[in-house]
Formats: C-alpha cells, structure tokens, sequence
C-alpha cells in the first residue's frame, strides 16, 4: 500500500490523529514505525473494550509495521488517575504480576505474536531511579498537569490529588521515550496522557510520536465505558454461553456502535442491517459473531442455541446448577439465600416481592410464602439464573 492508502485506512474507526500530517510523514520514509500502547494489569482479564484498540494495533501489523504492547506492571502499583474522582487504591506487586501473565496470552486472540513485542514498562522504569525520576518530573510543570479535566475538577472541589498520581502520565510518558515509539494509541480518555508522550519525547531530543484516540466501547448498561471496575463488561476468555448472554443483555441502541467497533461488517453493511434485521437477529447475529472469534464456530452455534432454548423459548437450561438443601421447608426469603439467588434476605426481599422468584414455573411474591422441598424444584430467579434445588 502508498503510504496516502495507509493513511487513509489507519484513519477509519479513529477519533483522532495528532498530527495527520506528521504520521503520512513517517510512512512515506518507508520503514517499520513503531507503534505502542500500553495496559495495566489492574485485573486479570482484558475485555472487549480493549479490543477496539487492538484490533487497530493488528490493523498497523498488517500494513507492517512493529507492535509493542506495554505491560504497565511498573505504573500499574501507581494506578492511572484518567477520568477518577478519587485516588486509585494502590495494587501490590504480586496482584500487578498475576494479572500481567494473563495477559501475555490474551492478547494473541487479536494480535498476530511473531509481530508482537511485548515488554514490561519496570524494565526501564525501575532502572531510572531517584535521579532520573526527579529529572523527568523536572520536565513538566504542575499548571499543565492542572489543565487536564479530572484534575482541574478535584482541584476545584477541594479533592485531594496526591503527588504520585501527577507521576503516572509522565511515567507512561518516560515509556514512549525507552522504546522511541512513533505513533502512540489510546481511547479518547487517554488524549492528555498521549500528549504529555510527544512532549516528554521533544525534551529528550526525541521526534515526538503520532497520537491516535478510538472510541470508548460503551458497556453493558449502556451508559458508562466498558470497564472491569464497573462491572459491566465482557471478558474476551468468559465461557461461549455467558459471552453470548451479556451480549444479548445490551440496550439495543449500543448495539450498532459494537458491530462497527468489534467485527469486521462495513458502515454500509450495518446500515443495511438497521433497515432490514429485526433488534433482536440483529443483536443474535452480534454476539455469534463475537464468540466465534474468541472461541469458535461451533462454540458459537451451541451457544445460541442453548440461550434460544433458555431465553427465547423460555426452556429450562439442563445444566442449570445443582443445590442440595437439608430442609423440608424454608420461608421463601430464606429458601433463596439459601440456594445462591440472593446475597441478602434484603435482597432476596426484593427479589421475590418484585416478582422475580419462579418454583416450578409458578411466581412467588411473598416473601413469607413456605417452599417445600420435595423432588426436584426448578427456580429461575430474575431473566438469567437457573437452580434445580433438591433435599439432601
């Protein structure tokens, strides 16, 4: 490809490229760049948000180019302070590590490994030492980092901002610098992080990188960015059957932005979709999708199957958990504590008087209502857990 097609197909699915002009530039002198991005290891399991970002590393790989992925094990025991109202509590060395080995495999189901580096940021971050860290804080200045949202705002309203958080984008900065990267990605709330790399790199007498934001996934509740620490997002390594159940528990109006974001369908193909496809095909055919790329097709067939059979036909799935209780008869709310389905008789409360408790197919709305436990039960409680609850 021309370096102007390269471009112009880098360019699709961006928010933005600071600057357009500098990264034609580097293609057009006809080497490998050097693209990186990095990710801490503040949980064990990437999700599908990190995978629009990955799928444009992949995108770089193919048009042949080098990859690193940054494993932040260093910065991650700091915490990145990007879009938090409070501080981020400090992860220990060995939660960073178990998180990190994770993902040295995980991402090989986006990226291709014999155009993967992957590197950990403490192998030079360790090595800078008090010297040098106090040389690379001597870089920027406390009214720059002041002008960035999330620190202006705590600024503001009083909220403590420790120093070591002021510390973390100079860090990740200090990254793009160790590995003279030329081009830089991030979601769209990494921008300032990003532009604090093309600064770092000038002062070290470095051509600063290109800087590349996506778009953030928006996540299961349809209204936040997909993140491990809201709880609302798909593991890329999450069994077939749950992959596909929280794909098809999505608002429809998200759905269009992950079929753009997560599989490889064309503006106009999607548009057709809108048209033509019933939501819920549309939305069946989504998560097929995403699942036969993790897992594969037959995972996925069956796995449609089985949540056509327990969701849409309303069936009782046949491996639905066992539970042996040693009672004959428990209250309803303590039936369902009990069993797993509901951490509180608080909660179980409001289960059950919200009508969210089916035995045998018959609702139970009263909290107080005798259960007796003879046979095998069938529960369903709420739209996706299934027990078959049975005396011991």
């Amino acid at each position: 490809m021309s370096p102007e097609e390269q471009l112009k197909l880098i360019k699709e699915g961006t928010v933005e490229i600071i600057e357009e002009e500098e990264l034609l530039k580097k293609l057009k002198e006809g080497r490998p760049l050097r693209i990186k991005a990095g990710f801490d290891p503040t949980a064990p399991d990437l999700h599908l948000g990190h995978v629009v970002l990955l799928q444009k590393l992949r995108q770089f790989q193919q048009l042949g180019h080098e990859v690193y992925f940054i494993i932040g094990d260093f910065t991650a025991m700091i915490g990145d302070p990007t879009g938090r109202n409070t501080t981020r509590p400090p992860l220990s060395r060995e939660e960073v590590m178990e998180n990190a080995k994770t993902y040295e495999h995980q991402v090989f189901k986006v990226l291709i490994p014999e155009k993967t580096t992957i590197v950990f940021n403490s192998t030079w971050l360790e090595e800078l030492g008090t010297k040098g860290l106090i040389e690379l804080c001597a870089k920027y200045t406390v009214a720059r980092m002041l002008e960035r949202d999330d620190f202006s705002k705590r600024f503001k309203e009083g909220i403590p901002i420790y120093i070591h958080e002021f510390i973390y984008p100079l860090l990740q900065a200090y990254d793009s610098v160790a590995i003279k990267a030329d081009v830089e990605l991030g979601g769209t709330d990494q921008k300032f992080n990003l532009l604090i790399g093309r600064d770092i790199q000038r002062e070290y007498g470095q051509e600063p990188q290109v800087c590349i934001t996506l778009p953030l996934l928006v996540g299961l509740d349809g209204v936040r960015k997909m993140s491990k620490s809201y709880g609302n997002y798909v593991g890329i390594t999450e069994d077939p059957k749950t992959m596909f159940a929280k794909i098809m528990s999505i608002p429809d109006e998200i759905m269009w932005d992950w079929f753009l974001l997560l599989t490889d369908y064309t503006k106009e193909e999607i548009e057709k979709m809108k048209k033509e496809m019933h939501p819920m095909e549309a939305k069946k055919l989504l998560a097929y999708t995403i699942v036969k790329r993790f897992h594969s097709e037959e995972e996925a067939k069956q796995a449609k199957e089985w949540w056509e059979r327990t969701f849409s036909k309303r069936e009782f799935p046949e491996d639905a958990p066992v539970v042996e209780l040693s009672e004959n008869k428990l209250k309803a709310v303590d039936f369902l504590v009990k069993i797993g389905g509901a951490s509180s008789k608080n909660e179980a409360r409001r289960i059950i008087q919200g009508g969210g408790l089916k035995i045998e197919g018959e609702k139970v709305t009263d909290p107080n209502a005798e259960v007796e436990i003879k046979g095998e039960l069938k529960v369903k409680v709420g739209k996706k857990k299934f027990f078959r609850v049975v005396r011991k």
